[in-house]
């Protein structure tokens, strides 16, 4: 669910191009579009059982007016809506999400679950959409949206921050707002990821990590110098 590109170290970004050869996201059959359903009505029903606890860091909240790229490592996928709906609620305003998702057969059934929690779809990966996601992003985020992401998804390595985060970060001018859960009950996935399932009943910990701001005229040893900064902290807020 990344994007990963690097821009010129320039005094403004320069805008990336869209791919000359068009790439049509997957579409969902209609048994996917029933799994991403049921999905959705399962996350729904475990989240009513999670006792929560939220932890904002300071700064969080004061960046109510302007909008924020939430980003979380990719194996804390299944309560993470939640956490943006917590956020707004904070703030006390209507805020729209869009979120990136991959382009393929796969990413089609999140895509819908996204829909199902009123999430704005956007789809595109390092290797498929990437240029063309990016700018679908910044416009949402000129629109007033929130943006969402995972750097290290949708094939890894695990707990490593992408560039792609950091390029959308210094074209949109959104800060970054690391965002991690510690699930006390859950079952791991053997997955590349090791993807966190919460089990009813769990305790779950909501952490957003201190708004991280990348200059728009950032060179690329700052660009890289930020990209560990973001990948500490996350990591800061991550526990297995």
């Amino acid at each position: 669910m990344e994007v990963r590109m690097a821009l010129p170290d320039s005094s403004s970004p320069t805008p990336v191009q869209p791919s000359r050869r068009a790439i049509v996201p997957q579409t969902p059959s209609l048994a996917r579009r029933c799994l991403a359903t049921l999905a959705y009505l399962v996350i729904r029903a475990v989240a009513v059982t999670v006792r929560f606890r939220w932890e904002y860091a300071p700064g969080v909240l004061e960046h109510k007016d302007q909008p924020l790229i939430f980003c979380i490592w990719h194996n804390r996928l299944a309560l993470s809506l939640l956490m943006h709906e917590d956020y707004v609620r904070r703030i006390g305003q209507e805020r729209g999400l869009a979120a990136m998702v991959s382009a393929s057969r796969d990413g089609a059934v999140l895509a819908r679950v996204l829909e199902h929690f009123r999430v704005q779809p956007v789809r595109g990966s390092s290797s498929r959409r990437g240029p063309q996601a990016l700018l679908e992003l910044t416009s949402w985020a000129e629109r007033g949206y929130d943006l969402a992401i995972t750097p290290d998804g949708p094939r890894g390595p695990k707990y490593v921050v992408q560039h792609g985060v950091i390029s959308l970060a210094q074209v949109s001018g959104c800060p970054i707002v690391p965002a991690s859960q510690e699930l006390r009950w859950r079952f791991t996935l053997r997955s590349w990821d090791g993807f966190q399932v919460p089990i009813p009943f769990a305790r779950a910990v909501m952490k957003f990590g201190e708004p991280l701001l990348i200059p728009r005229d950032a060179s690329e040893a700052q660009r890289e110098r930020l990209r560990l900064e973001l990948e500490r902290r996350l990591n800061e807020l991550t526990k297995d």
